[in-house]
C-alpha cells in the first residue's frame, strides 16, 4: 500500500482537495481526502509530491492513430473536403513505418497524461500496439461504403471482430460509421442492428456535422462531398438526399441514443444540440483539428449551454501538431472564457470515460477505481488549480503517480 501527499487532488467527482492524501493498493484507489496537518507520523508514511496536483489520467475520446505517419505532411486548409482529398492522395509508408509511427504516438499519448483513448481505425492495425502498451483503449473499426453492394455482409464482418466484454482489460473493439456523406443509410442501419444484437449498449461513433459542406450534401445531395465521391468512383446514383439536419438523419437510421458518440458537431444548430442532449448522446469536440481542417472553431459555449454530454479529443496527427489533451483544454478555454474550468476538466476525464463505457475504471479519483493517476507540477502561487490546468500543460510537468516512489 502506498500513501501520497500532494498540495492538491482533483477527484473530478468532488471539489478540489487542498493538502490531499491519496492511498493506492495493487493498482487500485483506496482513499482520497484531506491529509492530517499535524501528524508527523503520518507524514513519514506518505510519499510527498510537494507542490503538485493529482488527477485522473485523461481520456482522449477521439484519435486516428493510423494516420500518425502523416504528421506535418498535410497543411492546414480552409476547406475540409480539400483536406480529406489531401489525406487520401498522400503517399503511405511501409508497414514498419506505419507501425513505428503508431507506437510513437501511443508513447506520446501516455507522456501527455492520457490513460484511456477512443481510437478510430480502418484496418485495426492499432489494436496490437495498444495491447502491448500501458494505455487502455476502445478501438472503433470504422466502415466506409456510400455505394456498398452488400451492407449486411459488410456490417457483419466488422461486428464479428468486436470485443467489448466487461472482463476485457486494455483494449476493447467496437465499430464506427465514418460520416453521412461516406456511409449509406442501409449500412448505418445494418451496422447498428448487428452490433446491438451482440452488445446492446456498446459505444458506437460517427463523425457528424463537421463541415458546412456536409449540411449542403444532406439537404440537396450536391456540393464538394458529392464531387469527391464521384471523382473516386464511390457515388451511388440511386441515393436520394434526405433533406434534413444531421441529427434528424441519425434519428432516421437509428443512431440516436446514449450509446452513440458523435464527433465534431461544428455545424450543429441549437435545436440539433438540444436533441442530442435529450437523447443522451455524447459529443466529442476536437477544437485544434477543426481549425486545421477548415471546419472552423467549434461553438463551445453553445455546446455547454445545450446540456449535451461533452468529451474532448485531439483527432489525428494529420491535423494537430501533437496529442496533448491539455493543449485542447487550453484551446477550449480560449474559445469559451466564461465556461467553468471544472466543466472543461470533466470533458477531458469522466465524460470521455462514460462515452467509452469505462467510467467504472477511469475518469475520477474514487475508491475501487484504477490507480491510473497523474500528477502535474504546480507553481507555489497557484490558488485556482482547475483554472491552471485548462491554460496549457506540457509533458515535462506531467508524471504518472505509479512512477513516483
Amino acid at each position: 500500500m502506498r500513501r501520497y501527499r500532494a498540495a492538491w487532488a482533483l477527484p473530478i467527482a468532488a471539489a478540489p482537495i487542498k493538502n490531499a492524501s491519496i492511498t493506492l493498493d495493487h493498482g487500485r484507489i483506496v482513499s482520497v481526502g484531506s491529509a492530517s496537518s499535524s501528524s508527523s507520523a503520518a507524514s513519514k508514511d506518505h510519499i510527498d509530491l510537494g507542490s503538485a496536483v493529482v488527477l485522473p489520467g485523461l481520456v482522449n475520446a477521439h484519435t486516428h492513430l493510423e494516420l500518425s505517419l502523416l504528421r506535418g505532411r498535410i497543411a492546414p486548409t480552409e476547406s475540409m473536403p480539400k483536406w480529406v482529398e489531401e489525406v487520401l492522395s498522400s503517399e503511405g509508408g511501409t508497414d514498419i513505418e506505419t507501425r513505428t509511427a503508431i507506437e510513437s504516438s501511443i508513447v506520446e499519448l501516455r507522456r501527455h497524461g492520457t490513460a484511456l483513448v477512443g481510437d478510430i481505425s480502418n484496418t485495426l492495425t492499432t489494436v496490437e500496439p495498444l495491447k502491448r502498451a500501458s494505455l487502455s483503449a476502445v478501438v472503433f473499426h470504422e466502415l466506409l461504403g456510400f455505394n456498398s453492394s452488400e451492407p449486411d455482409a459488410q456490417a457483419s464482418s466488422a461486428v464479428d471482430a468486436t470485443n467489448l466484454s466487461s472482463d476485457v482489460e486494455g483494449v476493447r473493439v467496437s465499430v464506427a460509421a465514418h460520416a453521412p456523406y461516406s456511409v449509406s443509410p442501409k449500412l448505418f442501419q445494418a451496422l447498428r442492428r448487428k452490433l446491438s444484437a451482440k452488445y446492446p449498449m456498446a459505444p458506437i461513433t460517427v463523425h457528424l456535422a463537421e463541415s458546412a459542406e456536409e449540411l449542403v450534401f444532406l439537404n440537396d445531395g450536391g456540393g464538394p462531398w458529392r464531387q469527391l465521391l464521384e471523382r473516386r468512383g464511390a457515388w451511388n446514383p440511386s441515393w436520394e438526399p434526405p433533406g434534413c439536419s444531421p441529427v434528424e438523419f441519425l434519428k432516421r437510421v437509428g443512431w440516436l441514443d446514449p450509446s452513440v458518440i458523435v464527433v465534431h458537431g461544428v455545424q450543429l444548430s441549437s435545436q440539433d444540440l438540444l436533441e442530442l442532449s435529450a437523447s443522451g448522446v455524447t459529443l466529442v469536440t476536437c477544437p485544434r483539428s477543426n481549425v486545421w481542417t477548415g471546419a472552423g472553431p467549434p461553438p463551445i459555449k453553445r455546446f455547454i449551454e445545450s446540456g449535451v454530454r461533452l468529451a474532448v479529443g485531439t483527432d489525428s496527427l494529420a491535423s494537430v501538431p501533437d496529442l496533448n489533451l491539455f493543449a485542447e483544454l487550453a484551446r477550449l478555454r480560449e474559445l469559451s472564457p466564461d465556461v467553468p474550468a471544472s466543466s472543461l476538466l470533466m470533458s477531458a476525464t469522466i465524460e470521455g470515460a462514460r462515452a467509452l463505457r469505462w467510467e467504472d475504471e477511469f475518469g475520477t479519483i474514487e475508491p475501487g477505481k484504477s490507480a491510473d493517476l497523474i500528477t502535474v507540477a504546480l507553481p507555489e502561487s497557484v490558488s485556482d488549480v482547475e483554472e491552471y490546468l485548462v491554460c496549457g500543460i506540457g509533458a515535462s510537468d506531467i508524471t504518472w503517480l505509479e512512477d513516483v516512489g
